[in-house]
Order: structure tokens, then sequence, then C-alpha cells
């Protein structure tokens, strides 16, 4: 990986955390998973908000690649790109919880094999 690739991933990296550090943003990507391709009206029928302010999280959203807009018609439908999640889980997540994942099963073999 280059240098300048890994800027630019660690810059994607921050707009996703920063877009799922919001409550509200989370919950808008809850709604899209339940069903996707969903209106703005949809979305916001589900929430107490403005019209205006689920705007600017779906703006959030679509900056950090979580939400891909699609116009049909007069409509624009939202849906979920889970590509980001997964990257930052593959990244973040993933790699800290391989290690205990190996000593729990390491220590079932144990266990399993004492009992036989």
């Amino acid at each position: 990986m280059t240098f300048y690739s890994r800027i630019l991933s660690a810059v994607e990296d921050d707009r996703v955390f920063r877009a799922l550090a919001d409550p509200t943003r989370r919950k808008l990507l809850d709604l899209l998973f339940e069903q996707d391709g969903r209106t703005l009206s949809d979305l916001l029928s589900h929430t107490q908000m403005t019209r205006f302010g689920v705007m600017k999280h779906v703006d959030v959203l679509e900056e950090a690649g979580l939400v891909v807009t699609r116009k049909v018609g007069r409509s624009r439908l939202h849906y979920l790109n889970p590509v980001p999640i997964r990257r930052i889980h593959d990244r973040w997540i993933d790699k800290y919880t391989a290690p205990h994942a190996s000593a729990l099963v390491a220590l079932k073999d144990q266990l399993e094999a004492r009992t036989r």
C-alpha cells in the first residue's frame, strides 16, 4: 500500500467513523438495512426531525459512502452501501478479535481432549 493510498484510506475511515458516531445516522442506516430504497419522506416518517435535518444526515452518510442515492422519476431512493462498514470491520475490529477467537477454539479443543 502506497503512502497516498494509506492517507486516502485514513480519510475514508474518518468519514465513516464520523458518520457512525451519530445515533440519528445509525438509525437511518438501520432503516435502510430493514428496507432498502427508501425515499427521504419515508425516512422522515421514522424520525422526529425536520426534512432539512434528515437531509443533512443523509448527506453525511452519502459523503462517507454509506448511502447511495439514485433518482427514479421524481423520487430519490436511498440505498445502504455496507462496504465501508465491512472495511472498518476488517481493519479495526477483526484483527483484534481473531486472537481471542483462536484462544477460545484452542481452549475448547483442550477441554474436549481431556474428556475423551
